[in-house]
């Protein structure tokens, strides 16, 4: 008789301690307040909080995208592959973001350029992180990359600007260009919040597979705990610039242990909670 084994996946990335703060007008205001999460190979970690709590501040804290000079990571390790990128060079760190580590931002339409083609663009991502690519081979690759992420008549699409294409469309151009360098994390800052819900719904579908093709982790950082029982492996709930709470998303959902996130959870609509009242409004008489 033989025993399978069922070993745990790599941790990739570690954060451990990491604080954070800003310079302002009124002082020093301190964001992140001791996080710590593990992201496995593989898997999505969702960082879930109330907007303000940290959980973008963390994201550009571990890519070393904080602006300048106004932020800065002040305490902490962010550990990947055995390397803290908090002790790289901003040289070592730009070869590390998009190759190894890559993000999509909410809105689209700020991240992309307007006066630019989407050929342009991701000819300019290719050109940067695949400079073993000619330029023929990175054409083709930039049409393979928009079919990959369900864009349809993908040579066409080359030749279009963003303002050309749907919100839908512009996410998929986004995630496009975050893999195409193949990266090992892919982070998520809200990517679905601005789609509409049938948009949301196919665009994390296909972020689903590409994860599943590819065998990148992720870090999917969202309000909505909607999402996070979608694509979620493990939960990392934030709070006031602290991981309040860190689980797999099984656990969180039917034994949550603090009291924010049961509080989030009350907040979630479901068929077995009693509807909502509506406001009595009295009826309007003209005089």
């Amino acid at each position: 008789m033989t025993t399978t084994l069922h070993t745990e996946p790599d941790i990739i990335l570690k954060v451990e301690n990491l604080e954070a703060e800003f310079s302002s007008d009124e002082g020093i205001i301190k964001v992140l307040k001791g996080v710590d999460f593990e992201v496995k190979a593989g898997k999505t970690l969702g960082l879930v909080g109330e907007s303000g709590c940290g959980k973008s501040v963390t994201s550009m804290s571990v890519l070393g995208l904080l602006p300048q000079p106004y932020g800065r990571v002040t305490k902490g390790k962010v550990i990947y592959r055995d390397t803290d990128l908090l002790t790289l060079s901003e040289e070592q760190r730009y070869t590390i973001r998009g190759n190894h580590i890559s993000i999509i931002f909410q809105d689209p339409m700020t991240a992309l350029n307007p006066v630019h083609s989407i050929g342009k663009q991701l000819n300019e991502v290719l050109a940067l992180h695949r400079p073993d690519l000619k330029k023929k081979e990175r054409y083709r690759y930039a049409v393979e990359m928009l079919d990959k992420v369900r864009i349809p008549q993908p040579e066409k699409r080359l030749n279009e600007y963003p303002h050309n294409l749907s919100g839908g469309m512009r996410q998929r151009v986004m995630i496009a260009m975050a893999l195409a360098c193949k990266p090992d994390i892919l982070i998520c800052d809200e990517p679905t919040t601005a789609l509409d819900v049938t948009v949301q719904a196919s665009i994390l579908d296909l972020m689903l597979d590409l994860q599943e093709e590819t065998g990148m982790a992720m870090i999917f950082i969202t309000h909505d705990l909607g999402v996070v029982a979608e694509i979620c492996d493990d939960v990392a709930v934030m709070y006031d610039g602290k991981i309040v709470e860190y689980a797999d998303v099984f656990s969180l959902f039917d034994h949550p242990q603090h009291p924010y996130t049961e509080k989030l959870l009350s907040l979630v609509p479901g068929l077995d909670k009693p509807p909502k009242q509506m406001i009595d409004i009295k009826p309007y008489h003209p005089e």
